[in-house]
């Protein structure tokens, strides 16, 4: 239940907004190994705009759309970024605006206060340089591009930031998922969502199992283990959800770490009431 940023800017504010609403994650930093195959122009806008013009073996149309779409984010940004803006506010905009941030950051032009971001006092915004990818898929002849652009291969062996979400409070998941979705796409959200509510789901259940009982937790595993999957039914459809034997002991050390139970002498004993959570699926 882990969701990946590769921007300091999105990690800063995604984490800021989960603490915000006291939900349950950790953050990992590790080595990135994302591959981008392609052709960088490197320029002003108006020099990239004029080098687009004159290049061959490529399918311009989609050369020119991707540079008008890049041209108009960045100038949507700096207009932003004049006055000084909130950088979750940026982010919300979309996945683009990080790379656009890390340009801006790599060539000096921008202030940090940890929370908000403005362009320096002086900053020249007409001479700013920016490198322009296009994929190798739209090349017909590379060595037409290659008068004009550079061959850009990126591996990012820069650091990426991983959120691993702890959290077994259903009606915290659905605030998390809502904060999620402004930073990732939709499809990526709903997989971590849904993973998240069916672990909880399990929590609950575990915990109704123990009822006021001290239980072996050797028997608690084999018979939940013995009764996977689990389906839930809901009133828009029907949750089914698998889990392994290393998933259950997962959820009792969650439930352990949040003082839900304790675990002592093999046996397992109930510390405090779960709470009452309905599902909305």
């Amino acid at each position: 239940m882990r969701l990946t940023v590769k921007s300091k800017y999105i990690r800063d504010s995604f984490a800021e907004a989960l603490k915000s609403e006291g939900i349950q994650f950790e953050v990992r930093e590790r080595p990135g190994h994302e591959e981008f195959i392609g052709y960088s122009i490197t320029g002003t806008l108006e020099e990239i705009e004029a080098i687009i013009e004159k290049i061959d073996g490529v399918d311009r149309d989609a050369l020119r759309e991707g540079f008008r779409s890049f041209k108009e984010s960045v100038l949507h940004l700096l207009e932003h970024l004049k006055e000084g803006e909130d950088v979750e506010n940026l982010l919300k905009e979309g996945s683009w605006v990080g790379d656009i941030l890390d340009q801006l950051y790599l060539a000096g032009v921008l202030d940090y206060d940890g929370k908000r971001l403005k362009l320096k006092e002086g900053a020249d915004l007409k001479s700013l340089k920016f490198d322009f990818k296009f994929p190798f898929s739209i090349v017909n002849k590379p060595e037409e591009v290659e008068k004009y652009a550079k061959q850009f291969v990126f591996t990012d062996l820069l650091p990426e930031y991983e959120f691993e979400f702890l959290e077994l409070d259903v009606e915290r998941i659905n605030k998390l998922g809502s904060i999620a979705s402004r930073y990732f796409p939709e499809e990526v959200v709903l997989k971590v969502y849904f993973a998240l509510v069916g672990r909880a789901i399990l929590a609950q259940e575990v915990l109704r199992t123990l009822g006021d009982k001290r239980v072996e937790e050797n028997e608690i595993i084999k018979n939940f283990v013995k009764a996977a999957p689990m389906t839930i039914p809901t009133p828009r459809g029907t949750l089914v959800i698998n889990y392994s034997k290393e998933a259950l002991e997962n959820v009792l050390r969650l439930l352990k770490k949040y003082g839900y139970i304790e675990i002592k002498a093999g046996k397992i004993r109930k510390l405090r009431k779960d709470q009452s959570n309905e599902l909305y699926l």
